[in-house]
């Protein structure tokens, strides 16, 4: 009977179960995102991250605890070099697990497991941080300035075009200009009534 046994042994011995996480683990901590069925990305889960936690304090006899998880230089070296480096502020859960569907062959569910600080794309914390952000400019600001700017907006939209100005000496120009050609015209009309008249005279006398 397995009362009270919480560990998921993947169906394999001990020696088998251990072999199968320093595997896994030295993948994960190399690549920084596996993909694997579910089951076995929460047992990892388990298995890094009291590694990754250990890593924070770079002493010889951490990284000799390590080793003894790892058996990997390589891995050793990236554990307390970067990563120990990105996860230092964090006080836990480093590593993520997202579900990816399911496996055509036998229907296992899949997953992808990454180390949180590694993925550039996918952090919902700092989006919600920069609309929190916009947020407060916008209350700083007030709620007057902003109707302000609507109707200052709003007026310039609905008025119309001025007319261009014109100023005062150049109306007078104009005004003296059709004062003259009205006198020309004058004088013309008063020339050709003048000689139609002595015309008519003439012919009178006739």
């Amino acid at each position: 009977m397995r009362h009270g046994d919480k560990v998921n042994n993947l169906g394999r011995k001990e020696g088998h179960r251990r072999a199968l996480m320093r595997n896994l683990a030295t993948a994960l901590v190399e690549h920084k995102r596996i993909k694997t069925t579910l089951a076995k990305a929460k047992a990892l889960r388990t298995y890094v991250e009291p590694l990754v936690t250990k890593a924070k304090s770079n002493t010889t006899h951490s990284r000799r605890v390590i080793f003894s998880y790892l058996q990997s230089k390589e891995a050793v070296k990236e554990l307390f070099g970067p990563i120990a480096e990105k996860v230092g502020d964090r006080p836990g859960g480093y590593i993520r697990i997202l579900r990816t569907g399911f496996r055509k062959g036998d229907g296992a569910e899949m997953a992808m497991i990454e180390f949180v600080d590694y993925n550039e794309i996918y952090k919902p914390g700092k989006e919600e941080d920069s609309a929190g952000a916009k947020k407060r400019r916008t209350r700083r600001g007030g709620s007057g300035a902003g109707e302000k700017t609507a109707a200052t907006a709003t007026a310039k939209v609905a008025a119309p075009a001025a007319p261009p100005v014109v100023e005062e000496p150049e109306i007078e120009e104009a005004e003296e200009a059709a004062a003259d050609t009205l006198e020309a015209a004058a004088d013309e009309a008063a020339n050709d009534l003048n000689e139609t008249s002595g015309e008519e005279a003439e012919e009178i006398e006739k």
